[in-house]
């Protein structure tokens, strides 16, 4: 899930095409202009729920030395940032008022109410609200439970950015508002719960975290048919995700070859992750339903047999050719990255397999689009070989912070790429 604004605005009104995202956290207080003067702050967001979005219809601005707050409709916002917000009033004095009791308000019933599931089982607080300004519309879109949410509501906003670069899961403990239960009519001063409505037809649309944080919650007979609805891919991930007393509840409760089928998505270490887990004869009889070239390294793993580091390595992995360009390369990227297991770096190699050089994505799309791929990326890469150890590769991830390793062999030809995640996950069990 995306975080804090996309853009400054400037106009954003006027941009049909632009879709720009913004937090309520970042809005609330935020200076409101009217004719270059300030009129008040923003107190809170009027929303109406209809169809499958709600959207926004007033904001409610609260004024100094005692004067009446102001109700102003969403038409008369002409722009929308941080900190400052325009908007064209004629008449302030013909604005004053407050919402009526229909009125659903983000701040006042929704910011710091518990989550709780179909089944009343508390799944964390609402500690912000994502909304996306959509073709001159205001939408609410997701609620935010996440820990960098928590982090800006306690004003640590600097350690939230930090966090929020340097780890991908505070990005994703958001929840579509499709899954909130609709709110009391009059909902006057609203005291109660954000309820969740987990529909089945729904499930592929929540991140599998989301998924995991949810599953976990549940009684073993609605978790399992919960996650029965799901497809292969997301049925994995989700897998992954679980923490490992679950795992093994669930899996218990599947049929060995469908445990075979989502293992087969994996990684082999992200695989022997879940197979060790689960008694032994049980990991065997599921490692012969499985693709026998991936079997034979989880079981290596399984059976602490280091001979080669490459047991751990992935070859859905992103390879270009030195003379593309940054354009071509960006292009093809979306395609390219769907069923990739390392997306963040890019392997320039030639037509003969061999590594000359690695770009960050963040790199590539900073760069000019004429650019060729050779001509930026870093030639001197830290590499590993085939026959290094675990323990070789967790102090290279140590030392250099890297977030994958290229494997090569004696002629500097790319073999695989080992994720980080994956031997920082296994080193507890297997080192």
């Amino acid at each position: 899930m995306t975080r804090g604004p996309t853009m400054n605005t400037t106009n954003a009104r006027n941009r049909d095409s632009t879709e720009s995202v913004f937090f309520l956290s970042d809005l609330i207080k935020s200076k409101v202009i009217c004719h270059g003067h300030k009129i008040g702050k923003l107190e809170d967001i009027a929303i109406w729920e209809h169809e499958k979005l709600p959207e926004v219809t007033h904001f409610v601005v609260a004024r100094p030395f005692g004067h009446k707050s102001l109700l102003i409709p969403w038409a008369d916002v002409v722009q929308l940032a941080p900190r400052e917000i325009l908007v064209d009033l004629e008449s302030i004095e013909h604005y004053e008022g407050e919402p009526h009791e229909s009125q659903i308000l983000l701040r006042d019933h929704i910011l710091d109410k518990k989550v709780i599931d179909m089944d009343d089982r508390e799944i964390d607080v609402v500690y912000d609200v994502k909304l996306v300004l959509r073709n001159k519309k205001l939408y609410v879109t997701d609620v935010d439970f996440s820990k960098y949410g928590l982090l800006k509501r306690m004003h640590l906003r600097w350690l939230a950015r930090l966090i929020y670069s340097l780890a991908e899961i505070f990005k994703k403990e958001t929840l579509s508002w499709s899954y909130v239960q609709p709110l009391p009519e009059n909902i006057g001063s609203f005291k109660g719960n954000v309820k969740l409505n987990i529909l089945q037809e729904k499930l592929p649309e929540i991140h599998p975290v989301d998924l995991a944080d949810i599953l976990e919650e549940l009684d073993e007979s609605r978790r399992l048919a919960i996650f029965q609805e799901l497809d292969t891919e997301q049925a994995s991930d989700t897998l992954e995700e679980i923490e490992p007393r679950v795992q093994r509840t669930l899996i218990s409760s599947l049929e060995k070859g469908r445990v075979a089928e989502l293992i087969d998505e994996m990684t082999p270490a992200q695989g022997a992750d879940v197979l060790a887990i689960l008694p032994s004869a049980d990991a065997d009889e599921i490692l012969k339903l499985m693709d026998t070239e991936k079997a034979a390294k989880i079981e290596s793993l399984l059976s602490k047999h280091y001979e080669t580091i490459l047991n751990l390595a992935t070859s859905r992995f992103l390879k270009f050719l030195p003379t593309t360009t940054v354009g071509q390369a960006i292009r093809q990227y979306r395609h390219s990255s769907m069923d990739k297991d390392v997306i963040m770096y890019l392997y320039i190699v030639n037509e003969q397999n061999t590594l000359l050089g690695v770009m960050d994505i963040q790199e590539l799309l900073q760069a000019s689009m004429d650019d060729k791929l050779e001509d930026i990326m870093t030639t001197e890469v830290i590499t590993l070989s085939p026959g290094d150890a675990l323990h070789e590769a967790a102090e290279l991830f140590s030392r250099y912070n890297f977030r994958a390793l290229p494997v090569v062999d004696e002629n500097e030809r790319i073999q695989g790429v080992i994720p980080y995640r994956d031997i920082m996950n296994l080193e507890h069990r297997f080192v």
